[in-house]
């Protein structure tokens, strides 16, 4: 924007002070008009009334100092009232200006990157504090986001670096001769290839679950048998980690729900995974399924490493650790409940955290409603590991 155009926008106070100028000065000239075209006749014939008779000078006299008396009354109150618009408009604007100076200073700065700038309330009046408050919800959310994005480019810088190192270092001991290909390389190279190739698909399934593109294929499926089949496909690993796992599905009955059985068991199986990774040698996690109203609920509960309660509300955030002294070889890559709910949202469910605090365990709930209707709603969160 030029100087020229700069100095030609006025401002808020300016502006309505001309606004009630202009108010004024019609009212004026209404009325000056008014006593001009009236008053002079109305004020003869009063003069009349009480004489019939006047010496022409006099009377002319007379009506000239009724238009002066006029002139100067009307003069002296366009000066009152323009002192009192110019004080009224002072004290209107006073708190507008410097909440709009400070949206505007905000603004500029989140604009360069200071997302951590926020308005504070100026008493400009409750249109202007409610924008004050989305202004300063919006710079929270791009606060947050941004620290997300950051997050998860150093998660992914780290993902990347190991396994591409030791392929690229076995790439070139093989070439110079200096390793030899036998059974070792080659479990090393597919491991470290696999886990790319994992990386890359739990990329896409986070992508696909935060645009809504999760395809279910919808099937009825008794509660009590989808949880019983999880809880055995995860025995072994359970007992090899020293942690009892166990399952009570009585309150469940028959209910059955209709759902994608190998998505529903990708949530249950990330819900135990998780589990398992916060609980420690000789503690219990216990899945529970129940019915409660029109829907079911399966809870995965542990006697775990619990989670903060500053925590809980981020748990669902895409890549978020709430540890962050492990590594992603034991924390996991911080994607598994950012899918599970992206999976319980698109069957018409959710899936929601809740912990008495630290070392004091956690639990998932996952709730279902008995007659599921597919819907996709995009997800934005992470798992905790």
């Amino acid at each position: 924007m030029s100087t020229r155009a700069r100095r030609g926008r006025r401002g808020l106070a300016t502006r309505l002070l001309l606004a009630q100028v202009v108010v004024l000065l019609a009212s004026l000239l209404t009325a000056g008009l008014v006593a001009l075209l009236v008053g002079p006749s109305l004020f003869h014939a009063h003069v009349l009334q009480v004489r019939p008779v006047w010496d022409p000078a006099e009377l002319e006299h007379i009506e000239r100092g009724f238009r002066e008396a006029s002139f100067v009354a009307l003069s002296a109150g366009l000066l009152i009232s323009l002192g009192c618009a110019i004080a009224v408009t002072w004290w209107m604007t006073r708190g507008m200006q410097r909440t709009l100076d400070a949206l505007t200073t905000a603004a500029s700065k989140v604009s360069r990157g200071h997302l951590s700038s926020r308005v504070s309330s100026a008493g400009g009046g409750a249109e202007l504090d409610t924008l004050a408050g989305a202004f300063n919800l919006m710079a929270g959310q791009l606060e947050q986001t941004e620290a997300t994005r950051r997050r998860l480019l150093s998660d992914l810088a780290h993902e990347l670096r190991t396994p591409i190192s030791t392929i690229q270092l076995y790439c070139e001991g093989l070439t110079d001769g200096v390793i030899q290909w036998d059974e070792a390389t080659e479990r090393v190279l597919t491991e470290h290839t696999a886990r790319l190739a994992r990386l890359a698909g739990d990329i896409d399934d986070v992508s696909r679950a935060e645009e809504g593109r999760l395809e279910l294929d919808l099937s009825p499926v008794p509660v009590t048998d989808l949880v019983a089949s999880t809880v055995q496909r995860q025995q072994d690993v359970f007992a090899a980690a020293g942690v009892r796992l166990t399952g009570e599905y009585r309150t469940a009955g028959d209910a059955v729900v209709h759902v994608d059985t190998d998505r529903l068991g990708q949530v249950l199986d990330n819900l135990l995974r998780n589990a398992l990774r916060h609980t420690p040698q000789g503690g219990a996690v216990v899945v529970s399924a129940g019915r409660a109203g029109e829907e079911v609920q399966v809870t995965v509960t542990d006697s775990g490493d619990g989670i903060p309660a500053e925590q809980l509300s981020h748990v669902f955030e895409r890549f978020y650790r709430g540890d962050t002294a492990r590594d992603r070889d034991h924390g996991g890559s911080g994607i598994g409940l950012t899918i599970s709910r992206a999976i319980a949202d698109a069957h018409g469910g959710s899936l929601t955290a809740s912990s008495e605090g630290r070392g004091r365990g956690s639990s998932f709930t996952l709730r279902l409603p008995v007659r599921a209707r597919q819907r996709s709603v995009p997800a934005h969160g992470t798992d905790r590991s």
